[in-house]
């Protein structure tokens, strides 16, 4: 009995845990959305002022060195050139996805920066679209059988050990 008390209240929490998932996706890919405009509007800036000195973005690069401080805004930039691809190549994809395929592709939600501002502006809310509810199920019954699974696993060398002890 108390197992499946917990395995229902296992079952509860991944529902409530996994329903969140659709919403927070489509906060982050909002977020996301603004960081990569932020890092465009720095690579144009960038790009604008090596073309405007003759220069492509590699070889406005490569002028920067002589000091500490040409070195590490080099490194910077090229920091920001990485970050910004890679940032429009996730946008893109999470774009044209849907809730479940933001799911497949949740590997493309972990920058650090985005992540962290969608979680602070982030508000738990009841799902009440077919995705929310399609992932609170999903979490429901993940939990439910995380839970009772564990309990299960914890309890089994307890149970052999009390059959053991009867049949002797």
């Amino acid at each position: 009995m108390i197992i499946r008390a917990l395995a229902l209240a296992g079952g509860v929490l991944g529902g409530a845990t996994a329903s969140q998932f659709p919403e927070y996706a489509q906060q982050y890919t909002q977020r996301l959305g603004g960081a990569v405009d932020a890092l465009g509007q720095v690579v144009a800036d960038f790009d604008a002022s090596a073309a405007a000195a003759g220069f492509d973005r590699a070889q406005a690069l490569a002028q920067m060195q002589g000091t500490a401080f040409l070195e590490r805004r080099r490194a910077d930039m090229e920091r920001t050139f990485e970050r910004h691809a890679r940032l429009s190549t996730d946008l893109e994809v999470l774009q044209q996805s849907g809730p479940f395929m933001r799911a497949y592709h949740a590997s493309r939600l972990t920058d650090g920066e985005v992540a962290q501002a969608a979680l602070a502006a982030y508000a738990p809310a009841v799902p009440i679209t077919m995705p929310g509810l399609v992932f609170a199920g999903t979490g429901f019954l993940a939990g439910l059988i995380a839970v009772w699974a564990a309990l299960r696993a914890l309890i089994w060398p307890l149970r052999r050990r009390r059959s053991s002890a009867q049949g002797a």
